[in-house]
């Protein structure tokens, strides 16, 4: 049965395909994306000191969520990644944000991806293809989670 995933997409290191922003368009076109967001360039998460190009793309497969997950680390090995220190500087890194079935747990993934509705880098690239998707497990639209992850950014900074 066809499937549908958002798939979010980042680099903060060249690779074999050029400067980061390469590479993400180059893992676009590994994936066989139908449709995937504008390449937003991000201030890094944790020690990282170098931007990111981050996307995100859908994707329409066969595969269960384990099988995603496997073939995308096949992608990411073949691109040069190398795991390493959380956060930091990697060629691609590919992870699955959304699942048409809902939701999937087991040892080796959680779908949606639990960290995704605090994560602006993904959710600014999200709701410029898939505004109206909900997610699963609280109901918000991404265009709500968006909305609600810049207000927080909002009272964040203050007056």
């Amino acid at each position: 049965m066809l499937a549908r995933y958002v798939i979010a997409i980042g680099s903060n290191r060249r690779g074999r395909h050029g400067a980061p922003a390469r590479e993400v368009a180059a893992a676009i076109a590994a994936l066989n994306a139908t449709i995937a967001s504008p390449i937003l360039a991000t201030a890094p998460l944790g020690p990282s000191i170098r931007r990111f190009a981050n996307t995100a793309a859908v994707i329409d497969t066969t595969d269960t969520p384990a099988e995603l997950l496997a073939r995308l680390k096949r992608i990411e090995r073949d691109f040069g990644r190398r795991r390493g220190q959380r956060w930091g500087a990697r060629v691609i890194d590919l992870d699955i944000v959304l699942w048409s079935g809902g939701t999937w747990h087991d040892a080796a993934l959680i779908v949606p991806h639990v960290d995704f509705r605090r994560r602006r880098f993904v959710l600014d690239c999200l709701v410029r293809i898939v505004p109206d998707w909900r997610d699963p497990v609280t109901g918000f639209t991404i265009r709500q989670l968006t909305y609600r992850a810049r207000a927080v950014d909002r009272r964040r900074a203050g007056p």
